[in-house]
């Protein structure tokens, strides 16, 4: 058996509540996005049930639509349905036959709550030969490894994904003019976003510009942008659920100065070299290491760094200007579920369906110690979405512009 569960609403303030956001391991198997559910999968019968929120006309009144049980089943395909209330009343004969639960501990406390109070029920009972489950296993390593092979379907919400945010790229570069503010800028990507159907942004929306650029979170997005500034954009949608996450660089002036287009040539060669490896059987590190051999020759070239580039790989005094690795998976969050590694710990070796970012990034903060000073304040990084296919590298954000 296996429960899984989607937490209730939370407030911020005193009554007001967040914009509900789905919980993705139960979305994925379920479709099901309202709050406060639970779903049980019984493996040898080969049923998925549901307890949700009963229809209630007063509160759907104030707070909007509910499936209920009947829609449930309807709607969403579960071979029987229930009140919320009535799992503490059935969910103990349903778990009883089962000799291992598959359940993820600590997303809803007062679930795991149920499933201890339950698990400690069934041990008291010992003339029952059916004692309920004696193994508890966390339900993510399985559905994190699912999770990681996007189908075609999936893919076809990415490139949906990542169309409307090189839009809105497109559309944040034409708007990103000296004098304009950050915030003016985030409020294009926010337009078109939300335009095209997007229920929210990915991630808080970075707008960074001059020596803002070298903050890799930076989200206050309030400085007016200068003449002689490089803006660095990194903003993605979530669409039906799927994320995109892209990151462009450029002059609010549409000239590079040129220490601004020498480390830039050099994050655009790394970003090639890095998504050339993004290929069926070739290991994910390979990715992270075929950017950080550009960028160490680029930064040794730049005279940044002195010395060879296997000795500065090896003693990593790159990352003083790098600060970051180049990839991580992308899907249902943006920094997508999934292992680094095998499950045997083992280099993970790259699949068909996988989906994953390809950002390098050189970062000179303006409080460097020993370099020169045309390349203090200087932050760049380029980023796209890539699908390890068969063949070729798919890249899903090609439309926004490098």
């Amino acid at each position: 058996m296996a429960l899984l569960v989607a937490p209730p609403e939370r407030f911020f303030g005193h009554d007001t509540t967040y914009r509900y956001r789905p919980e993705p391991d139960f979305t994925y198997l379920t479709g099901f996005g309202e709050p406060d559910a639970v779903a049980v999968f019984e493996g040898k019968k080969r049923r998925f049930l549901l307890f949700v929120r009963p229809k209630d006309r007063e509160r759907e009144t104030w707070e909007g639509r509910r499936a209920g049980p009947k829609g449930a089943v309807a709607d969403f395909g579960a071979s029987a349905a229930y009140p919320l209330d009535e799992l503490d009343k059935r969910l103990p004969d349903l778990l009883r036959p089962a000799a291992k639960l598959y359940h993820a501990f600590g997303i809803v406390p007062e679930r795991d709550r149920t499933v201890v109070d339950l698990l400690g029920r069934f041990r008291r009972e010992a003339r029952n030969p059916q004692r309920g489950p004696g193994q508890v296993v966390d339900v993510t390593t399985a559905l994190h490894e699912m999770r990681l092979r996007k189908e075609p379907a999936e893919i076809a919400l990415l490139a949906r994904s990542c169309a409307v945010a090189a839009r809105a790229h497109r559309e944040a570069q034409a708007a990103a003019r000296p004098g304009r503010f950050e915030y003016e800028v985030e409020a294009v990507l926010m337009r078109r976003f939300l335009a095209a159907g997007a229920t929210d942004p990915s991630y808080h929306p970075i707008v960074a510009s001059g020596d803002n650029a070298t903050i890799l979170h930076y989200v206050e997005n309030r400085r007016r942008i200068g003449a002689k500034d490089l803006v660095l954009v990194d903003a993605g949608c979530e669409l039906d659920g799927y994320a995109s996450d892209i990151t462009r660089t450029f002059p609010a002036s549409g000239r590079f100065t040129k220490p601004q287009k020498r480390l830039y040539d050099v994050v655009l060669a790394a970003l090639k070299a890095a998504t050339s490896k993004v290929r069926a059987g070739l290991p994910f590190e390979g990715v992270d290491r075929a950017a950080k051999e550009v960028l160490v020759d680029g930064l040794i070239d730049a005279g940044l760094l002195r010395g060879r580039r296997t000795a500065l790989l090896e003693n990593k005094k790159y990352e003083r200007f790098t600060l970051h690795r180049t990839s991580h998976w992308l899907g249902l969050d943006v920094h997508d579920r999934g292992r680094y590694a095998a499950p045997d710990g083992s280099p993970r070796l790259l699949e068909p369906g996988m989906v994953l970012t390809v950002e390098p990034g050189l970062y000179v903060r303006p409080d460097e110690k020993g370099v020169a000073p045309e390349y203090a304040g200087i932050g760049i990084r380029i980023e796209d979405d890539v699908v390890v296919t068969d063949g070729e590298p798919l890249v899903l954000t090609e439309g926004a512009e490098k």
